[in-house]
């Protein structure tokens, strides 16, 4: 028996498909690229974006017509789902369930039935109880020198255009002793590279205040491991939220070797009056706060970002504080996307009133913008030597390519293909807007 699973969205997505993967092969499955071959077909879905609930109607339709041709297999879909999404799709699929059910697949599996038809309200405890269960399925990492690590499920922000709190439930943290534990392990295992998952990982354990640790404390046992284990590895967090993150973290960071020199910190917006339509919690200067304590502590750190265009209201002016957020804070790279209207977020409510023509133009717009600042980092960088993680080849012939501590691209020529998943030096000799290409020291 063999199946095929397809995993759209986020990197906890990504991490959550591991477990699956786990879990059918000990059910006697055995994984395939060749949707034709498999008995099971399964998406681990994202509802966050609208093109990537099209993809699944997609799927599904292509899979219906094949089982309309008399083939013989059990269709399931799974991962981040909003209700509305989850019934239209039950009409669709075999199965239809929340991943913190994936325990009692191999009964949905054996009995064939529709799951997920009754989806209660849990309370944070039961959330808990269910995601505690869920981790400690054994999982596997997409690769074999990259790994991810959930360390909390769900967002308590309810940012106005986000569907999470609705396909995720409410912020739930992990055991710090099993996260600390999972690292360990992978970097036994030989991972170089492993990055802390979670909606808002800075505000790790105020769900169980008093019997967990802070996000900050965490960081700080995982750095003191790395200086005791004598192996080269870097970890990094994402995605933080502006106002829950501290200075005590960024002070970890700056301690701890392992701890690489990174910051994903979505902006979604230049605009103070804007922040507060989205129910961002903070404003710009808040903001402006945060990024002057990461150049201060961490100097030769990158800052990544996440911003949204053409949100509903979005006014030239509003915009343009975007556009002057951009230069000011010089962002290595950012996150654009036009603005969708998700069914069950607040903004659904609203008028989608800018033009899709408008949303592009800013898109572009913004987009030159990013290439105008990123392009200034990567230029300084010609003639300093970095130290690369290899993951992989190049696109150009006769090279391969790896991320710097701040996640820069860096191609190299070189055709030896056991520096893949190692650590090399190599000098910077010519850059472009969001990479360089360097040569082997």
């Amino acid at each position: 028996m063999k199946y095929h699973l397809v995993t759209l969205g986020c990197q906890m997505n990504i991490s959550d498909s591991g477990r699956v993967k786990s879990y059918i092969e000990k059910l006697g499955y055995e994984s395939t690229d060749n949707p034709h071959e498999a008995d099971l077909l399964g998406v681990i879905a994202c509802s966050v974006r609208q093109k990537a609930i099209d993809k699944v109607y997609n799927l599904i339709a292509v899979w219906n017509r094949q089982k309309a041709e008399r083939r013989n297999f059990v269709t399931f879909l799974t991962g981040c789902i909003l209700p509305d999404d989850r019934e239209k799709f039950l009409k669709s699929f075999d199965m239809v369930f929340d991943m913190r059910d994936l325990t009692n697949f191999s009964k949905m599996l054996s009995e064939k039935i529709h799951e997920g038809t009754y989806y209660p309200k849990l309370s944070r405890e039961d959330q808990a109880y269910q995601m505690d269960y869920f981790w400690k399925l054994e999982g596997r990492q997409p690769d074999k020198f990259e790994a991810f690590v959930p360390i909390q499920n769900g967002c308590d922000k309810f940012c106005t255009y986000c569907a999470v709190p609705y396909t995720r439930g409410r912020e739930v943290s992990r055991s710090s002793q099993e996260i600390l534990e999972e690292v360990k392990c992978l970097v036994d295992a030989g991972f170089k590279s492993i990055t802390l998952l979670g909606q808002n990982v800075n505000s790790y354990g105020l769900d169980k205040k008093g019997k967990e640790i802070t996000f900050a404390q965490l960081l700080e046992l995982v750095g003191e491991y790395g200086d005791k284990s004598n192996k080269e590895f870097r970890v990094y967090f994402t995605s933080p939220h502006p106002r829950d993150m501290t200075v005590d973290v960024l002070e970890a960071i700056a301690k701890y070797k392992c701890l690489g020199k990174w910051i994903h910190i979505p902006i979604q917006s230049g605009d103070t009056e804007m922040l507060k339509r989205m129910n961002r919690k903070y404003d710009i200067e808040r903001y402006r706060s945060v990024i002057h304590s990461i150049r201060t502590i961490l100097p030769t750190a990158t800052i990544f970002t996440d911003i949204i265009v053409g949100f509903t209201g979005e006014t030239e002016e509003e915009f343009m504080n975007t556009r002057r957020a951009m230069k000011e804070f010089k962002y290595n790279m950012a996150f654009i996307a036009m603005y969708s209207p998700r069914p069950g977020a607040k903004s659904s409510e609203w008028v989608d009133d800018v033009p899709k023509d408008e949303k592009s133009r800013r898109y572009a717009v913004l987009s030159n913008d990013l290439k105008e600042v990123a392009s200034q980092y990567t230029a300084q960088m010609v003639g300093k030597e970095y130290r690369l993680l290899v993951n992989g080849h190049d696109r150009l012939n006769g090279y391969l390519s790896g991320l710097t501590e701040g996640k820069i691209a860096v191609r190299f020529k070189s055709d030896n293909e056991l520096l893949i998943g190692n650590f090399v030096n190599v000098r910077i000799i010519k850059s472009s807007d969001f990479s360089a290409e360097g040569e082997l020291v």
